[in-house]
């Protein structure tokens, strides 16, 4: 009997998975342990067993479909089985809009399905056509709906005799619109808006697109662009030709990333505040805990950088304001006791945010060695699920880039979130022995700052109350040295 492979769950809190690549096609005999696909979530990525041996029967979706987890998304089975009976109804539909069915070999022209996805118009393929452009004017038009909704985007004139219909009976489908915009040019979305028209010479936009100023719609326009050109104006540019355009398209975890991004934004009413620290000491402790010999190595203390300094000082000033390490839910806030501190580490793949379990109960030492192991296992892409989730407070740190102060997005249902700048030289009023209490405007010194960025939610969080929370950090900041002899 054929195996049904399902979308793994990969952690609790995942509902769904790409697919980033398929290691396998239909026809391929696989093992229990071959790799069937790589999938990623937001926060890793993950390969895919067979689970079963036999033939690769059918791949239920394609590369970059994001597929929700428990789904089936293959196949395999002996040659041949007949498999459609055991999927009941779950056989996915493509983007398309096309239901997936086992494939078959094809040939010939009339092996295309219909409205099958199309090129993008525009693009420097051609499509080779035996079917004339024009149709009979006299036929009364027919035209699929999706031919219909890429004409209208493509702003090409839709009328009897316009477009020849490849379809049943002459009917007009989207593969036709595409054959069509082969020998168009490209339109800006202002020109598509105003509809077909007059090209004045060659576009003048980005990549020759036509632009709005480029059409004229008081000639008669017998086509889906009227065939004739108006010369443009002599022209001398001093610059070159343009030079090539990459286009990248959004998907995979740069997608997912996004769309969590504006899904922040838009349930949150996000507040920022800035303030900065007194880092000498700081600056003073990392150097003296990389003396070579010392006694900072035997503690292993030698590694210890800024940033874990600063997580270590997070870490004992969140428990004195707990409303700050706390999940908004619904109409409820729920403020936790222990500490699980995320840090925010950017990779080849994209920002991930692993998390430090129980961080106020670890010493420097351990906070640092833990925060080295999850950048290390996110930069090669072995992080656990479980291990990038389950968060109370972020802390993103771009210090190291020249960052003097930014606006950090919420790691919902978080309430708030720190981010590190960079460590700056400001000046200080310098207090004589004689009146401590004043300062002279001509006795200024220069001392190093350590700027912050906190981001709160306000339907949880009143700005004063986080005001005191990044006043206290501050200071834990500027006598770094007493929070460690403290603890």
């Amino acid at each position: 009997m054929a195996h049904i492979l399902i979308m793994p769950r990969q952690g609790n809190t995942v509902e769904s998975c790409i697919i980033t690549e398929w290691k396998v096609k239909e026809g391929d005999t696989v093992t229990s342990e071959t790799t069937i696909c790589e999938v990623e979530t937001d926060k890793a990525s993950f390969e895919v067993p067979a689970g079963a041996g036999g033939t690769v029967l059918k791949l239920l979706y394609e590369a970059g479909d994001d597929v929700p987890v428990l789904k089936p998304i293959a196949v395999i089975g002996e040659a041949n089985e007949n498999w459609q009976a055991l999927l009941e109804g779950n056989i996915p539909k493509t983007s398309h809009g096309d239901t997936k069915t086992q494939s078959s070999p094809v040939s010939g022209p009339q092996s295309q399905v219909p409205d099958s996805k199309p090129p993008i118009p525009g693009s420097q393929s051609q499509i080779s056509s035996t079917q004339p452009l024009v149709s009979d004017p006299q036929s009364p038009l027919s035209i699929s709906p999706r031919a219909r909704n890429l004409a209208g985007k493509e702003a090409i004139k839709m009328a009897p005799g316009t477009v020849a219909g490849s379809g049943p009976g002459g009917r007009i489908i989207e593969r036709d619109i595409v054959a069509a915009l082969q020998n168009q040019p490209l339109l800006t979305a202002a020109a598509k808006a105003a509809g077909p028209g007059t090209v004045h010479g060659e576009g003048s936009g980005i990549g020759g697109r036509v632009t709005l100023g480029d059409l004229s719609h008081d000639a008669a326009v017998s086509g889906p662009f009227s065939p004739t050109l108006v010369p443009p104006s002599p022209l001398v540019s001093p610059f070159p030709a343009e030079g090539a355009i990459t286009e990248t398209p959004i998907k995979g975890i740069r997608k997912v990333i996004a769309e969590r991004m504006h899904k922040s934004l838009a349930d949150s009413a996000q507040l920022t505040l800035n303030a900065s620290a007194p880092a000498s000491k700081l600056q003073g402790f990392r150097s003296g805990a990389k003396i070579p010999g010392g006694i900072a190595e035997e503690l292993g203390l030698s590694k210890v950088s800024i940033n874990d300094l600063i997580l270590f000082a997070v870490s004992r000033t969140l428990p004195r304001f707990p409303y700050m390490n706390a999940h908004k839910s619904g109409n409820a806030i729920k403020a936790f006791e222990r500490v699980h501190l995320a840090v925010a580490v950017d990779t080849p793949r994209g920002l991930m945010v692993p998390v430090i379990r129980n961080a106020n109960l670890l010493a420097l030492s351990q906070i640092s060695l833990e925060a080295k192991r999850l950048a290390a296992a996110c930069q090669n892409g072995t992080a656990a699920p479980d291990e990038l989730s389950g968060s109370t407070f972020t802390v993103t740190n771009l210090g190291s880039l020249g960052i003097e102060s930014f606006t950090p997005i919420l790691n919902t249902p978080e309430v708030a979130i720190l981010g590190v700048c960079g460590i700056e030289m400001k000046p200080v009023a310098a207090q004589s022995a004689e009146q401590p209490e004043s300062a002279s405007l001509c006795n200024v010194r220069f001392e190093p700052h350590i700027g912050f960025s906190l981001t709160i939610d306000h339907e949880a969080i009143d700005g004063a109350p986080a005001a005191r929370f990044l006043k206290a950090l501050c200071e834990a900041i500027a006598h770094i040295d007493i929070l460690l002899a403290a603890r």
